[in-house]
C-alpha cells in the first residue's frame, strides 16, 4: 500500500490477480490510524481550511493562526477509491472510466457502506460490457458474502448467462472454488458440457459439490435416439466412479433407464449409500435383496459388505444369528461389515461384542467401538483401563479411551502427572 501512496502501480505493488489482494488493499488504506498522510486533502478542500484556526494563546499573543499550510498533493487514484472519507471515494470513482486496471476496486465499492458512493460505483459497473466481469469473478464472489454485495454478482450471473461460452468454459478452470463452481452450474444450464464430459467430472472431481451437480445433470440427459433413459456409457461411467455419490447417481439411474437387474452387483457396494439406492431399484423392478443378502452371507468372502446389508434390510429375529457368526470369519472385511449389520439391525448385545476391542484388525476395532459407544457404562471399568497400558496396539488404547470417555469415567492428568 505505501508503494502505491509513492506513485507505484498496484501492479507493481503486488498481485492483481488476487482477490485477497485486492481486499487487503482496501482495508489497509482504511485503516490509516498509523499512515495520517495519506488523510490529507489539499488546502481549502470541503472541511479542509487551509489556515487552522487560532488557539486561545494565539488570540492573547495577538495572533491571526498558523501560516497556511502547504499544499499535499492529492493520493493516486487507487488510494483515492479507498479514501477512509466517503467523499474522496465517490469523486475517484470517475478516474475508472479511463483506468480499467481499477475495475477491482469499482467492484468493492459497489458494497460500500455509503450509499452515494455504492449507487455511483453501481451505476459505473452496470455500464461496463458483460465479459469485462469475467476477470472480476473471484472477487465478485468474495464480496458476494458482505450484506451490500449482491449487486454484483447478479451482473456477474447474468453475464455468464448471456455472454460468450469460451469465457464460461474458462472459469471452470479457475482455482477459486466459488468461481468453478458458479461458473459449472451456468455452464450446465446452458448445456455447453456434453453428458460424457460430465460424467467423467462427476466422477474425477475431488469437489463433492461438483460430484453432486455433474452426475445428476449427466443422467438428466436422454440419450441420442430421444428416449427417456439417459446413454448407457454415461451410466456405465458413473457406476466405476471411485465416489460413493457418483456411483448412488448410477445406481439410481439403473431404473429409468429400464436396467434394474444391473443394479445388483450394488447390493454390496462398500458404501452404505450406494447399496441403498441398489436395493430401491431392485425393489422398483419387482424384485426382494434381502434373498440375495442372506445367499451372499454364506459365502460372505466375496461379498464382504453383504453383512452390511443384510442387516440394513433383514430381519432382527432371523438374521442376527448370521451377522453373529460373521463375527468369527477370518477375513477383517467381512467382521467389520457383520458389526456395521449388527448395528444396523439393533441387534448389538455389549458383552459378545466387547472380545471384538482386542481385535488385531484396528478397523474392526474401531467398528466394535462404535457399536459399543451407546453402553459404555456397562463395560467394567478394569477391563478398559488394562487396555489403556502403553504396550497395547493404538487402536486398542484409543478404543479404550473413548469408552472410558463415554462412560464419564475418564481421567484428565493432573498436574505433574503424564
Amino acid at each position: 500500500m505505501v508503494r502505491v501512496c509513492e506513485g507505484a502501480t498496484p501492479a507493481e505493488a503486488f498481485d492483481t490477480a488476487s482477490a485477497d489482494a485486492w481486499l487487503a488493499f482496501d482495508a489497509g488504506v482504511r485503516c490509516m490510524d498509523d499512515r495520517p498522510w495519506l488523510t490529507h486533502a489539499p488546502a481549502g478542500a470541503p472541511g479542509r481550511p487551509g489556515r487552522s484556526a487560532p488557539t486561545l494563546l494565539d488570540r492573547l499573543r495577538g495572533r491571526r493562526g498558523s501560516p497556511l499550510a502547504s499544499p499535499v498533493p492529492p493520493p493516486p487514484p487507487a488510494v483515492a477509491l479507498c479514501h477512509p472519507d466517503g467523499r474522496v471515494r465517490e469523486a475517484a470513482l470517475e478516474a475508472v472510466r479511463s483506468a480499467p486496471e481499477l475495475r477491482p476496486l469499482l467492484v468493492v465499492r459497489c458494497a460500500d457502506w455509503a450509499t452515494p458512493v455504492r449507487e455511483r460505483a453501481r451505476t459505473l459497473l452496470a455500464e461496463l460490457p458483460g465479459d469485462a466481469l469475467f476477470s472480476l469473478a473471484e472477487l465478485v464472489l468474495r464480496l458476494a458474502r458482505r450484506e451490500r454485495g449482491g449487486f454484483a454478482r447478479a451482473l456477474l450471473e447474468a453475464a455468464l448467462r448471456e455472454g460468450p461460452a469460451a469465457g464460461v468454459l474458462a472459469l471452470t478452470a479457475c482455482p477459486d472454488r466459488a468461481t468453478y463452481r458458479l461458473a459449472y452450474r451456468i455452464a450446465v444450464e446452458r448445456g455447453l458440457l456434453a453428458p460424457m464430459e460430465l460424467a467423467a467430472l462427476a466422477a474425477t472431481s475431488g469437489d463433492v459439490t461438483l460430484q453432486d451437480l455433474c452426475a445428476d445433470a449427466a443422467v438428466a440427459v436422454r440419450a441420442e435416439g430421444g428416449g427417456p433413459a439417459p446413454d448407457p456409457a454415461v451410466l456405465d461411467r458413473l457406476l466405476t466412479a471411485r465416489s460413493p455419490r457418483v456411483r448412488s447417481a448410477g445406481v439410481t439411474a439403473l431404473r429409468r433407464a429400464g436396467r434394474c437387474r444391473d443394479a445388483e452387483p450394488y447390493l454390496a457396494d462398500r458404501s452404505a449409500l450406494v447399496r441403498a439406492c441398489a436395493r430401491y431399484v431392485l425393489r422398483q423392478g419387482g424384485d426382494d435383496p434381502l434373498p440375495r443378502y442372506r445367499a451372499w452371507c454364506a459365502e460372505a468372502a466375496e461379498r464382504p459388505a453383504a453383512a452390511a446389508g443384510l442387516g440394513e434390510c433383514g430381519d432382527r429375529a432371523v438374521d442376527a444369528a448370521r451377522l453373529w457368526a460373521l463375527l468369527e470369519h477370518p477375513s477383517p472385511a467381512v467382521r467389520l461389515h457383520a458389526v456395521t449389520g449388527l448395528r444396523a439391525l439393533d441387534a448389538v448385545v455389549r458383552e459378545r461384542l466387547t472380545p471384538l476391542l482386542d481385535d488385531p484388525s484396528p478397523a474392526v476395532v474401531r467398528a466394535a467401538t462404535r457399536a459399543l459407544l451407546p453402553d459404555a457404562a456397562g463395560i467394567p471399568e478394569p477391563l478398559l483401563r488394562e487396555r489403556t497400558a502403553p504396550d497395547r496396539p493404538r487402536a486398542v488404547r484409543v478404543a479404550a479411551e473413548r469408552l472410558l470417555r463415554a462412560a464419564g469415567r475418564h481421567r484428565w492428568p493432573g498436574p505433574g502427572r503424564p
